[in-house]
């Protein structure tokens, strides 16, 4: 059987790029097509495929500014010949799903239709001008038909989580399986040890998680904590690091990205992650559980269906621990307001049933479904 898997693009190693890591792992023969490839940007595993790109790649400087390309995405993408392949497994966060694929089974690993053209247009633009914000809506407009239009040549959907496959209802009107991405944090195999020992700093601090961009809401946290005085660490880097570092105060520290290592530490000493964003799946608040510590998350999104809530009555459905807790309003008053929950409830968190919560998105898991879902779908005789 010959395989070809599409990926969008390889620039780093983020939650995409461990399913695909995965899809590797499960055809290590298989042709793989990006957009553009940064070598040594990704895994020793994806790094060893036979990796093909398109037209992009040529184009000097184009890692410093690929974003600014998109408009040449889909002509990118539909330039790549596929003819001769049995199977098509499309790895599509942007335009990945639209490759042609020239009569082979194509199923698509979808981590979402395309954020920034289809929901989240005010999050990722609000702060352009005016006249920036109304051509970058035209540019989109027709990337979304395009992108419609693309559907007819995908004979199944897998949707990162059921928040994602309403959405691939919503949008392309087609019905989609969910088999959740795998979550695996360095350190996974000591585990039980760091969870008893919790490391990082005697003084109590909370801990976000997340690249500092305008639709992780990282802004909403700073605002929450700036008022209540509380320490919180901030791990991550991006455009909006100087304006949060400028409106945060004393008791709130920037890191910058940190190493394995290092995240390892500072998920084991905190109190409990904090969550403002809405997310797709959210692999942040599961790697957090893994280590034994609660999630205060804002109830939308991928966090319903990784974080076990505490109710108003200190229980949860059916007698599960909880693993967090959710407020409803992207305010830093209803955030305030659920980390106080959080203090006078932290003996309803039990770190063993945190940790078994977040096994159910192993990697082991996420392969067996991935590969048994193939062979499912590959016709007989294949």
């Amino acid at each position: 059987m010959k395989v070809a898997i599409v990926h969008d693009w390889l620039t780093g190693m983020r939650g995409g790029e461990k399913c695909l890591e995965v899809f590797c792992e499960l055809f290590p023969e298989a042709t793989l097509f990006t957009l553009l490839h940064k070598k040594g940007s990704v895994s020793r595993i994806i790094e060893e495929m036979d990796i093909r790109t398109s037209f992009l790649q040529k184009i000097p400087g184009i890692f410093n500014s690929y974003r600014g390309f998109l408009p040449f995405f889909p002509m990118a993408i539909e330039s790549f010949d596929l003819t001769g392949y049995d199977l098509v497994l499309s790895s599509s966060h942007c335009v990945a799903k639209g490759v042609r694929t020239q009569g082979a089974l194509h199923i698509c690993y979808c981590y979402t239709p395309m954020r920034y053209a289809w929901r989240f247009f005010n999050d990722y633009f609000s702060s352009e001008n005016p006249l920036k914000r109304w051509m970058i809506s035209l540019v989109l407009r027709r990337l979304k038909k395009w992108d419609l239009n693309t559907n007819k040549n995908i004979d199944y959907f897998i949707a990162i989580s059921d928040n994602v496959k309403v959405r691939v209802k919503e949008y392309y009107s087609r019905d989609a399986d969910v088999v959740y991405p795998p979550v695996n944090p360095a350190g996974a195999k000591s585990l039980r040890s760091e969870i008893a020992k919790p490391r990082a700093s005697r003084e109590k601090y909370y801990l976000i998680v997340s690249a500092l961009v305008p639709y992780k809401r990282v802004d909403l946290a700073v605002a929450a904590f700036s008022v209540s005085g509380r320490r919180l660490v901030v791990i991550g880097s991006g455009s909006e690091f100087s304006k949060l570092d400028l409106d945060a105060t004393g008791n709130i520290t920037f890191l910058g990205w940190a190493s394995d290592g290092e995240l390892q530490t500072y998920y084991s000493g905190c109190e409990a992650l904090i969550f403002p964003g809405e997310e797709d799946f959210g692999i942040v608040p599961v790697e957090a559980q893994f280590y034994g510590k609660p999630v205060i998350a804002y109830a939308a999104g991928g966090a319903l269906e990784t974080v076990v809530p505490l109710k108003t009555n200190e229980t949860t459905a059916e007698g599960a621990s909880p693993t967090g807790v959710f407020f409803d309003e992207q305010t830093a008053e209803s955030l305030n307001d659920a980390v106080e929950r959080f203090e006078k409830n932290k003996h309803m968190f039990k770190p063993e049933a945190l940790r078994e919560n977040a096994m159910k998105f192993n990697r082991s898991r996420f392969k067996d479904e991935i590969r048994e879902y193939i062979r499912g779908k590959m016709p007989r005789g294949t």
